[in-house]
């Protein structure tokens, strides 16, 4: 398992679920991983587990700042990146009728402004040291299509996608792959909030959501996080090479693109 040897990789958003399962499964490959969170004591906590290829930065998308210093945090560490996954991103949801402007405002800072800022940091070095990397940014199914009462989130992950397609044509001139992967619904602590949101404007009892959607995905079940690990070795590594600007689907068949 050494796809990604000599490597090194920033993962934003990787202190706890899909980022740090992406940190541990690059490191079982090999790379070198910047567990990049806003939440620095996780990350340092992350980063003692899963060992000595790992180091905590701190960050916080929505400053440039917090940005360039966890760029430059990392290139001090382990000399370049060849690796961005933009996982980094926060969930919401309203009626339209409800929906809050400075949450919406929000939303779209870290989903959206984040991503595109952060490709741009990266991207920026890469260009500066002639790196032929790989930019992976974290889609989801939500940004295939609209839903009744998540249209922020829809929409931040719609342009995400639509982002890695303009990226993606235009840093391949460069040799940069830019790619995404849209997940499907995935299983973690997020889910708690989001059955609890449901509960209140669906008048479903506490657990009742998640138990609906994961019966109705054609696989069977929820994702887990480490369902999506092969999908970011993969785009990671030379095997990808000729694939640009492309959003994956990971979701047990949910979506058909």
């Amino acid at each position: 398992m050494t796809r990604l040897s000599g490597k090194s990789a920033l993962i934003t958003g990787s202190a706890r679920g899909i980022g740090r399962a992406f940190a541990e499964a690059y490191v079982r490959e090999g790379a070198r991983v910047a567990i990049a969170d806003i939440d620095i004591a996780r990350a340092r906590d992350t980063a003692a587990e899963i060992g000595e290829a790992a180091i905590a930065v701190e960050l916080d998308v929505t400053k440039q700042e917090s940005i360039d210093a966890a760029v430059a945090e990392t290139v001090a560490a382990f000399g370049q990146i060849d690796i961005l996954i933009n996982n980094a991103a926060i969930f919401s949801a309203a009626p339209i009728v409800e929906i809050d402007r400075a949450d919406y405002s929000r939303v779209f800072d870290i989903n959206v402004a984040g991503t595109l800022f952060t490709l741009q940091a990266v991207a920026r070095h890469m260009i500066e040291r002639g790196i032929k990397g790989r930019i992976i940014n974290m889609a989801s199914q939500a940004g295939r299509r609209g839903e009744s009462l998540v249209a922020t989130y829809c929409a931040t992950k719609a342009a995400v996608i639509s982002l890695t397609q303009s990226a993606g044509l235009n840093l391949i001139a460069h040799g940069i792959n830019v790619n995404a992967i849209a997940p499907g619904v995935v299983d973690g602590e997020h889910w708690d909030g989001v059955d609890a949101f449901f509960a209140k404007y669906e008048g479903k009892a506490p657990g009742q959501k998640k138990r609906e959607v994961g019966e109705a995905v054609p696989y069977g079940r929820m994702g887990r996080a480490e369902d999506l690990t092969g999908m970011a070795v993969f785009l990671a590594s030379d095997e990808a090479e000729y694939i640009v600007a492309q959003c994956y689907n990971v979701d047990g068949g949910q979506w058909m693109s």
